[in-house]
């Protein structure tokens, strides 16, 4: 395997760290993408170390985050053989020794939305495109990141999700509201994040601007109980936070007579990682900012 790593030296008990960049690289991998994961002690970042080590076409180049430095990031993913990879908290460094093996490179940003344009704006400096998956990063940031990837011919991937199955529900979300006049979303989080979240703005704002109002009965109401509108259409969100429930997004659809639900559950990180090998194949063909994985599927 292909790899790019570091020798990282732990002097005496003050825990100095000295890296020295190297690279090893066998004429078997020379094609395989690079993948660079920035937030890669995070869940999802773990659970994206493993499925790409496991995927063809591709191999993990280098870890990047603040939390375990020095450390091998496949022990920290518990994996049964280490990956000689030590995670780095310095974005650049990966980027330029990655850069010597004049392969294909993709970083895959898992950090937040106050980096997110620094980091990509690294990564085109060496060439690279970038996948990013950064929950409420800011449609101006996203503004100028797409002016960004034009200016450099450089491609981006923007994924509010990377979750196929909820990409799919918003797809039939749209389908159904051509036919529905009455329409709210119900979420649920363990945690209380800020609400509402990406998914059920990305859907209510999917289902404004087509021609529809909804809810016309009590579009108006100001009541709290009533739940939260979004966008001037009428479609309207209610948040529930109990723990012990999965991450969840009901979406109903009703007339008289009738009524139609589209669910989708989350219990866990693994289902990112279907959409998130996807995105690495198809980014690496693109030359400027692609808004939305759904542009793939």
């Amino acid at each position: 395997m292909a790899v790019l790593s570091c020798q990282t030296y732990f002097i005496n008990s003050k825990k100095i760290i000295k890296t020295k960049p190297f690279i090893c690289c066998s004429s078997s991998s020379q094609n395989n993408v690079k993948v660079i994961i920035n937030g890669a002690a995070k869940e999802i970042g773990r659970a994206a170390v493993i499925a790409v080590t496991k995927a063809r076409g591709m191999e993990l180049a280098g870890a990047v985050d603040s939390n375990f430095v020095g450390q091998d990031i496949g022990q920290v993913c518990d994996m049964e053989e280490p990956l000689e990879i030590p995670i780095i908290n310095d974005l650049t460094m990966v980027l330029g020794s990655i850069s010597q093996l004049k392969a294909t490179g993709v970083v895959i940003d898992f950090t937040d939305p106050f980096t997110v344009y620094d980091n990509v704006k690294q990564a085109t400096a060496f060439g690279m495109n970038s996948v990013v998956y950064v929950p409420r990063i800011k449609q101006e940031t996203v503004m100028a990141l797409s002016m960004l990837c034009e200016k450099a011919s450089t491609g981006c991937l923007v994924a509010p999700t990377l979750s196929i199955g909820s990409i799919l529900l918003q797809q039939a979300a749209i389908s159904a509201s051509f036919h529905y006049n009455n329409v709210e979303i119900v979420e649920s989080r363990a945690n209380p994040p800020d609400f509402p979240t990406q998914d059920a703005v990305q859907i209510a704002n999917n289902l404004s601007n087509l021609g529809q109002l909804y809810n016309r009965d009590d579009i108006s109401s100001d009541i709290p109980a009533r739940g939260q509108v979004l966008g001037e259409d009428g479609v309207r969100v209610h948040s529930l936070v109990l723990p012990g429930l999965p991450s969840s997004t009901s979406v109903y659809f009703s007339r008289p007579g009738e009524v139609y639900t589209l669910k989708h559950d989350i219990t866990d990180v693994q289902c990112f990682m279907p959409g998130l090998i996807l995105a690495i194949r198809k980014v690496v063909r693109l030359k400027n900012l692609v808004y939305g994985l759904e542009k793939f599927l």
